[in-house]
């Protein structure tokens, strides 16, 4: 049996949409659970802004955030796993945390962009 990772994403945000969509496409063990945070019948595990706000995803009961929820939902996609390996390794985990905040920052720009 595959191990799930739980993620919840923002169907509003036409990034997100895209991402979700190649993600689906590339889970062909089905080894991820998408959850549309935007659908109010959809549980999430904390306030739904926030959710909104920062990617989160659950991996073995384990909430995170962030790049660390970009490395969960990387390491259960077999082709993906070294990139999810590579961003949960120590070292290099603070280059992708600085990445994602980059990409924060820029990432109403880009939603304009790609409406």
């Amino acid at each position: 049996m595959v191990e799930k990772v739980t993620v919840w994403f923002d169907s509003g945000c036409p990034l997100c949409q895209r991402e979700i969509a190649l993600m689906r496409r590339l889970d062909r063990r089905g080894a991820i659970r998408f959850i549309d945070a935007c659908d109010p019948s959809s549980s999430c595990p904390i306030d739904r802004g926030d959710i909104l706000t920062r990617f989160h995803a659950e991996e073995k009961g384990r909430l995170l955030s962030g790049a660390a929820a970009f490395a969960a939902m990387w390491r259960a996609i077999p082709l993906l796993r070294p990139l999810g390996i590579l961003a949960g390794w120590g070292p290099a985990t603070p280059l992708f945390d600085t990445a994602y905040r980059g990409f924060l920052r820029v990432r109403p720009r880009l939603q304009r962009l790609f409406r």
